[in-house]
């Protein structure tokens, strides 16, 4: 049982920074949907990085560099070109499910390196989770860093009068964002499922999408949601360590998905829109080009 309990809290993990980074960038008004691009290329170049130098920490740091730099690249399509975001965040993803399938195949495999130490008996990263959903809740709530963000995120256009940089707001979020989803792929490969192979993912990048729109744009909120959809996906892949003859696996295997497809139902709806609406950052997905 213990096993189950702290799998779940790796698995919630990866869907908390993930998410964290996503949730940075719409606050800002910037929607990227190719996390799950972002996370493979971050999983795999980490996984390469630390297989062939035998080093986590260079793992780690190719991982989360290679999430800046897609993040760049998202931000230069959506912010200066001022392109399609969706359009931009899907070549992401497209991209990195195929490039990551070609520069990983020779790995395909085990990482080959003695595993992490835990802390108390779970992965350090489970405390680096929650740190970083504190200090974003911080920063977007009580500092004016976070309130040029969300300026930015409402009305960009009375954020350029009132003399806030929006492109240089959002580039931060977007790069920032971006980092922190290359982070949470490495993070799987090296850490929870360090074993290479093709697309091993699963869509997990999409359910931190949705994760984003499930907590309301609230961090706070993300990280309870973060654990109850890691219990979900750990319960999913272990149905018989808790509810043992109750349903078949596969079955299982779908309900985080059946509820992430809810979630995004729910939020489509006029009278999601209509009491909650307030919560969406007003500018989010819309373009900003400066007169």
């Amino acid at each position: 049982m213990w096993e189950f309990f702290s799998r779940s809290l790796d698995a919630s993990t990866i869907f908390l920074v993930a998410a964290l980074g996503e949730l940075l960038g719409q606050r800002s008004g910037i929607i990227n949907v190719g996390i799950e691009g972002v996370m493979l290329f971050g999983a795999t170049l980490g996984f390469v990085t630390a297989q062939s130098t035998g080093s986590y920490v260079l793992g780690f740091l190719v991982g989360i560099a290679i999430g800046g730099l897609l993040g760049l690249l998202h931000g230069f399509f959506s912010i200066t070109l001022g392109g399609d975001q969706v359009v931009s965040g899907m070549g992401i993803w497209i991209l990195g499910f195929g490039l990551t399938t070609y520069i990983g195949s020779p790995f395909t495999g085990p990482l080959g390196l003695d595993r992490i130490p835990t802390i108390l008996g779970l992965s350090p990263f489970f405390y680096v989770g929650i740190a970083l959903a504190v200090i974003i809740w911080f920063v977007l709530a009580k500092t004016g860093l976070g309130l040029r963000i969300r300026s930015v995120g409402e009305n960009p256009t009375v954020a350029e009068v009132s003399g806030i940089n929006v492109a240089k707001t959002r580039y931060l979020c977007v790069i920032t964002g971006g980092m922190l989803m290359g982070f949470a792929g490495a993070i799987y490969s090296l850490d929870y499922n360090p074993v290479w192979s093709y697309n091993f993912l699963m869509g997990w990048g999409f359910i931190a999408l949705a994760l984003v729109f499930f907590s309301m744009w609230n961090p706070i909120i993300l990280l309870a949601g973060s654990l109850l959809f890691g219990t979900m996906w750990q319960l999913s892949l272990n149905p018989q360590l808790v509810l043992p003859g109750v349903l078949s696996r596969y079955i299982w295997r779908m309900i985080p998905f059946i509820i992430t497809l809810g979630v995004l139902l729910l939020m489509s709806t006029k009278w999601f829109r209509s009491r909650w609406g307030a919560a969406k950052p007003e500018a989010l997905g819309r373009p900003y080009l400066k007169d």
